[in-house]
Protein backbone atom coordinates (compact mmCIF):
# COMPACT_ATOMS: atom_id res chain seq x y z
CA UNK A 1 0.00 0.00 0.00
CA UNK A 2 1.18 3.53 -0.71
CA UNK A 3 1.51 5.87 2.29
CA UNK A 4 -0.34 8.63 0.44
CA UNK A 5 -3.33 6.30 0.04
CA UNK A 6 -3.62 5.52 3.73
CA UNK A 7 -6.71 6.29 5.77
CA UNK A 8 -5.25 5.17 9.03
CA UNK A 9 -5.91 5.21 12.76
CA UNK A 10 -3.02 5.78 15.18
CA UNK A 11 -3.77 5.07 18.85
CA UNK A 12 -1.65 6.78 21.47
CA UNK A 13 -1.03 9.42 18.83
CA UNK A 14 -0.59 12.48 21.04
CA UNK A 15 3.07 12.03 21.95
CA UNK A 16 6.19 9.89 21.66
CA UNK A 17 6.41 7.36 18.87
CA UNK A 18 2.71 7.71 18.10
CA UNK A 19 3.04 11.41 17.35
CA UNK A 20 6.15 10.69 15.27
CA UNK A 21 4.21 8.15 13.20
CA UNK A 22 1.41 10.66 12.69
CA UNK A 23 3.83 13.31 11.45
CA UNK A 24 5.48 10.93 8.98
CA UNK A 25 2.16 9.75 7.61
CA UNK A 26 0.97 13.33 7.16
CA UNK A 27 4.21 14.25 5.39
CA UNK A 28 3.46 11.44 2.94
CA UNK A 29 -0.04 12.79 2.29
CA UNK A 30 -2.07 10.26 4.28
CA UNK A 31 -5.30 10.86 6.12
CA UNK A 32 -4.78 10.10 9.80
CA UNK A 33 -7.19 9.72 12.72
CA UNK A 34 -5.18 10.08 15.94
CA UNK A 35 -6.71 9.04 19.24
CA UNK A 36 -5.41 9.46 22.77
CA UNK A 37 -6.55 10.20 26.31
CA UNK A 38 -4.24 13.24 26.18
CA UNK A 39 -6.46 15.86 24.55
CA UNK A 40 -3.94 18.66 25.12
CA UNK A 41 -1.32 16.61 23.31
CA UNK A 42 -3.67 16.03 20.38
CA UNK A 43 -4.40 19.75 20.12
CA UNK A 44 -0.68 20.53 20.13
CA UNK A 45 -0.06 17.91 17.45
CA UNK A 46 -2.80 19.35 15.25
CA UNK A 47 -1.36 22.85 15.58
CA UNK A 48 2.15 21.66 14.71
CA UNK A 49 1.16 19.62 11.66
CA UNK A 50 -1.36 21.92 9.99
CA UNK A 51 0.97 22.77 7.10
CA UNK A 52 1.74 19.15 6.17
CA UNK A 53 0.21 17.63 3.01
CA UNK A 54 -1.95 15.05 4.77
CA UNK A 55 -5.11 15.59 6.78
CA UNK A 56 -5.27 15.00 10.54
CA UNK A 57 -8.40 14.20 12.53
CA UNK A 58 -8.20 13.96 16.32
CA UNK A 59 -10.53 12.65 18.99
CA UNK A 60 -10.37 11.43 22.56
CA UNK A 61 -9.84 7.67 22.82
CA UNK A 62 -9.51 5.38 25.81
CA UNK A 63 -8.82 1.97 24.27
CA UNK A 64 -9.83 0.20 27.49
CA UNK A 65 -13.43 1.30 26.96
CA UNK A 66 -15.01 -1.10 24.50
CA UNK A 67 -17.75 1.28 23.40
CA UNK A 68 -15.19 4.01 22.73
CA UNK A 69 -13.11 1.86 20.38
CA UNK A 70 -16.16 0.97 18.27
CA UNK A 71 -17.33 4.58 18.18
CA UNK A 72 -13.83 5.82 17.32
CA UNK A 73 -13.55 3.45 14.37
CA UNK A 74 -16.94 4.55 13.00
CA UNK A 75 -16.03 8.23 13.47
CA UNK A 76 -12.59 7.79 11.88
CA UNK A 77 -13.98 5.97 8.84
CA UNK A 78 -16.65 8.62 8.36
CA UNK A 79 -14.14 11.47 8.78
CA UNK A 80 -11.56 9.98 6.40
CA UNK A 81 -14.11 8.63 3.91
CA UNK A 82 -12.85 5.12 4.55
CA UNK A 83 -10.41 3.11 6.63
CA UNK A 84 -7.54 0.91 5.47
CA UNK A 85 -5.03 0.99 8.30
CA UNK A 86 -4.43 0.86 12.05
CA UNK A 87 -1.30 1.41 14.11
CA UNK A 88 -1.90 -0.05 17.57
CA UNK A 89 0.49 2.16 19.52
CA UNK A 90 -1.31 3.04 22.77
CA UNK A 91 0.50 1.60 25.76
CA UNK A 92 1.43 2.06 29.42
CA UNK A 93 3.87 0.52 31.89
CA UNK A 94 3.51 -0.24 35.60
CA UNK A 95 6.85 -1.92 36.22
CA UNK A 96 7.62 -3.92 39.33
CA UNK A 97 8.68 -7.37 40.46
CA UNK A 98 5.86 -9.88 40.81
CA UNK A 99 7.15 -10.64 44.33
CA UNK A 100 9.87 -8.74 46.18
CA UNK A 101 11.22 -8.15 49.68
CA UNK A 102 11.08 -4.59 50.96
CA UNK A 103 14.63 -3.45 51.78
CA UNK A 104 13.62 -1.50 54.88
CA UNK A 105 10.95 -3.65 56.48
CA UNK A 106 11.89 -7.04 55.09
CA UNK A 107 8.25 -7.66 54.22
CA UNK A 108 7.23 -9.53 51.09
CA UNK A 109 5.47 -7.25 48.60
CA UNK A 110 3.37 -8.57 45.69
CA UNK A 111 2.43 -6.87 42.43
CA UNK A 112 -1.06 -5.46 42.81
CA UNK A 113 -3.96 -6.67 40.73
CA UNK A 114 -4.53 -3.02 39.71
CA UNK A 115 -1.01 -2.71 38.24
CA UNK A 116 -1.39 -6.03 36.42
CA UNK A 117 -4.83 -5.24 35.04
CA UNK A 118 -4.08 -1.67 33.95
CA UNK A 119 -1.20 -2.79 31.73
CA UNK A 120 -3.08 -5.74 30.25
CA UNK A 121 -6.18 -3.61 29.67
CA UNK A 122 -4.33 -0.99 27.62
CA UNK A 123 -1.57 -2.98 25.91
CA UNK A 124 -3.49 -6.13 25.07
CA UNK A 125 -7.24 -5.86 25.55
CA UNK A 126 -7.50 -2.33 24.16
CA UNK A 127 -5.34 -3.26 21.17
CA UNK A 128 -7.55 -6.29 20.57
CA UNK A 129 -10.73 -4.19 20.59
CA UNK A 130 -9.16 -1.79 18.09
CA UNK A 131 -8.24 -4.66 15.76
CA UNK A 132 -11.65 -6.27 16.13
CA UNK A 133 -13.59 -3.09 15.43
CA UNK A 134 -11.25 -1.85 12.70
CA UNK A 135 -11.27 -5.16 10.84
CA UNK A 136 -15.05 -5.48 11.21
CA UNK A 137 -15.45 -2.10 9.48
CA UNK A 138 -12.96 -2.92 6.71
CA UNK A 139 -14.44 -6.37 6.09
CA UNK A 140 -17.96 -4.96 5.96
CA UNK A 141 -16.86 -2.26 3.51
CA UNK A 142 -14.84 -4.71 1.41
CA UNK A 143 -11.73 -2.58 1.89
CA UNK A 144 -8.27 -4.18 2.04
CA UNK A 145 -6.01 -2.90 4.79
CA UNK A 146 -3.02 -3.29 7.05
CA UNK A 147 -2.57 -3.40 10.83
CA UNK A 148 0.68 -2.66 12.67
CA UNK A 149 0.82 -3.80 16.29
CA UNK A 150 3.43 -2.29 18.57
CA UNK A 151 4.85 -5.10 20.66
CA UNK A 152 8.16 -4.79 22.53
CA UNK A 153 11.50 -6.53 22.89
CA UNK A 154 10.23 -7.28 26.39
CA UNK A 155 8.02 -9.95 24.79
CA UNK A 156 11.01 -12.29 25.14
CA UNK A 157 10.96 -11.82 28.93
CA UNK A 158 12.25 -8.98 31.09
CA UNK A 159 12.79 -8.72 34.83
CA UNK A 160 10.29 -6.49 36.61
CA UNK A 161 7.75 -6.46 33.78
CA UNK A 162 5.51 -9.51 34.24
CA UNK A 163 2.42 -7.53 33.24
CA UNK A 164 4.02 -5.76 30.27
CA UNK A 165 5.77 -8.94 29.03
CA UNK A 166 2.52 -10.90 29.14
CA UNK A 167 0.65 -8.23 27.17
CA UNK A 168 3.34 -7.62 24.53
CA UNK A 169 4.06 -11.34 24.03
CA UNK A 170 0.36 -12.01 23.58
CA UNK A 171 0.06 -9.15 21.10
CA UNK A 172 2.95 -10.59 19.05
CA UNK A 173 1.35 -14.04 19.10
CA UNK A 174 -2.05 -12.67 18.11
CA UNK A 175 -0.41 -10.88 15.20
CA UNK A 176 0.10 -14.34 13.68
CA UNK A 177 -3.42 -15.43 14.59
CA UNK A 178 -5.01 -12.34 13.11
CA UNK A 179 -2.88 -12.48 9.95
CA UNK A 180 -4.26 -15.97 9.34
CA UNK A 181 -7.84 -15.00 10.16
CA UNK A 182 -7.98 -11.76 8.19
CA UNK A 183 -6.12 -12.74 5.02
CA UNK A 184 -9.48 -13.71 3.52
CA UNK A 185 -10.49 -10.04 3.77
CA UNK A 186 -7.30 -8.77 2.14
CA UNK A 187 -6.06 -7.43 5.48
CA UNK A 188 -2.42 -7.93 6.50
CA UNK A 189 -1.21 -7.85 10.11
CA UNK A 190 2.36 -7.23 11.25
CA UNK A 191 4.08 -6.24 14.48
CA UNK A 192 7.20 -4.42 15.62
CA UNK A 193 9.11 -5.03 18.83
CA UNK A 194 11.28 -1.99 19.60
CA UNK A 195 14.24 -2.32 21.93
CA UNK A 196 15.73 0.63 23.82
CA UNK A 197 14.38 3.77 22.12
CA UNK A 198 15.27 7.42 22.76
CA UNK A 199 12.63 8.84 25.09
CA UNK A 200 12.51 11.55 27.77
CA UNK A 201 13.24 8.78 30.30
CA UNK A 202 16.42 7.57 28.57
CA UNK A 203 17.54 11.16 27.91
CA UNK A 204 17.25 11.96 31.62
CA UNK A 205 19.29 8.95 32.76
CA UNK A 206 22.57 9.49 34.55
CA UNK A 207 25.43 9.36 32.05
CA UNK A 208 26.99 6.26 33.64
CA UNK A 209 23.73 4.33 33.39
CA UNK A 210 23.14 5.56 29.86
CA UNK A 211 26.66 4.54 28.78
CA UNK A 212 26.08 1.04 30.21
CA UNK A 213 22.81 0.82 28.30
CA UNK A 214 24.43 1.85 25.02
CA UNK A 215 27.31 -0.59 25.57
CA UNK A 216 24.83 -3.48 25.63
CA UNK A 217 23.50 -2.63 22.16
CA UNK A 218 25.63 -4.21 19.39
CA UNK A 219 25.16 -1.29 16.96
CA UNK A 220 26.44 1.06 19.68
CA UNK A 221 23.54 3.44 20.15
CA UNK A 222 20.02 3.82 21.47
CA UNK A 223 17.26 3.57 18.87
CA UNK A 224 15.17 6.52 17.69
CA UNK A 225 11.49 6.87 16.79
CA UNK A 226 12.63 7.12 13.16
CA UNK A 227 14.21 3.67 13.40
CA UNK A 228 10.85 2.29 14.46
CA UNK A 229 9.00 4.34 11.84
CA UNK A 230 11.07 2.65 9.12
CA UNK A 231 9.63 -0.64 10.34
CA UNK A 232 6.09 0.75 10.25
CA UNK A 233 6.69 2.03 6.73
CA UNK A 234 8.00 -1.36 5.61
CA UNK A 235 4.94 -3.22 6.90
CA UNK A 236 2.53 -0.75 5.29
CA UNK A 237 4.26 -0.66 1.93
CA UNK A 238 5.23 -4.33 1.51
CA UNK A 239 2.07 -6.13 0.37
CA UNK A 240 3.80 -9.51 0.69
CA UNK A 241 4.49 -9.13 4.42
CA UNK A 242 2.11 -10.45 7.05
CA UNK A 243 2.00 -12.49 10.24
CA UNK A 244 5.40 -11.66 11.67
CA UNK A 245 6.87 -9.56 14.49
CA UNK A 246 10.13 -7.76 13.72
CA UNK A 247 12.56 -6.88 16.53
CA UNK A 248 14.01 -3.39 16.04
CA UNK A 249 16.60 -3.46 18.76
CA UNK A 250 20.07 -2.76 17.35
CA UNK A 251 20.90 -6.44 17.68
CA UNK A 252 20.20 -6.58 21.42
CA UNK A 253 18.30 -9.86 21.15
CA UNK A 254 20.57 -11.69 18.69
CA UNK A 255 20.75 -15.40 19.43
Amino acid sequence: MELAEMKIIVTGGASGMGAYFVRQLLRAGARVAAGDVDLEGLEKLAAETGSLPGVLYTRSLDVTREQETAAFVEWAAASMDGLNGLINNAGIIRDGLLVKKDRDSGEIVKMSRADWQAVVDVNLTGATWMVRDGVAWMASAGEAGVIVNMSSLSRHGNRGQSNYVAAKAALAANTVTWAREFARFGIRVGALAPGVIETPMTRDMQQKARDALVAAVPVGRIGTPHDVWLGVKFIIENDYFTGRCIDIDGGLNMS
